[in-house]
C-alpha cells in the first residue's frame, strides 16, 4: 500500500549483474549519497521520460560501475516508495562482459556475492525482501 497517494508514479530499473562464477554485484551508497547513505543496493536507477528501460539500465550500470553488461532476462519486479515518487522497479539479470569496476562518487564499496550471501546480505526494505524471495525461487 502506498504511503502518499499524491506522489507521482515513476519507473526505475535495477540489475542482478553476475560475473563468470555467477556471483552478483552489490554496491554500497557513499556517506554523501542523497538517498539512503551507506545502504547496500544493486546497480540501476530511474528511467528518464521517453527513455527505454533497457537503455536506462545499461546507462546506469556504466555510470555507476564502468562495467559493460549484456542483459539476459527479467528477474522480477517490485514496488518502492521513494521520497519523491512511487516507483515500479524492474529487476533484470545481466552478465558482465568487462570486469574492471570503476565506482562513481555515488558509491564507495562493492562486493560480489554468492546466491547464499545475496539472500542474507544487508539490503534494506523492499529490495532485501525481493532478493530473499528471488533466491528462494531460483534456488
Amino acid at each position: 500500500m502506498w504511503e502518499d497517494a499524491e506522489k507521482p508514479f515513476g519507473l526505475a530499473v535495477k540489475a542482478l549483474v553476475s560475473d563468470e562464477r555467477g556471483a552478483i554485484l552489490a554496491l554500497r551508497r557513499s556517506a554523501a549519497s542523497r538517498q539512503f547513505p551507506l545502504a547496500w543496493d544493486l546497480p540501476g536507477g530511474n528511467v528518464e521520460p521517453g527513455e527505454a528501460f533497457d537503455t536506462a539500465l545499461l546507462r546506469e550500470i556504466r555510470e555507476e560501475t564502468g562495467l559493460h553488461v549484456e542483459l539476459t532476462g527479467l528477474a522480477g519486479s517490485m514496488e518502492y516508495e521513494a521520497p519523491t515518487a512511487r516507483l515500479a522497479v524492474l529487476v533484470l539479470k545481466a552478465r558482465c562482459t568487462r570486469d574492471a569496476i570503476r565506482l562513481s562518487p555515488e558509491h564507495d564499496r562493492y562486493v560480489w556475492l554468492s546466491a547464499t550471501r545475496l539472500a542474507s546480505w544487508d539490503f534494506r526494505g523492499q529490495l532485501g525482501r525481493f532478493l530473499a524471495d528471488y533466491c528462494r525461487r531460483t534456488g
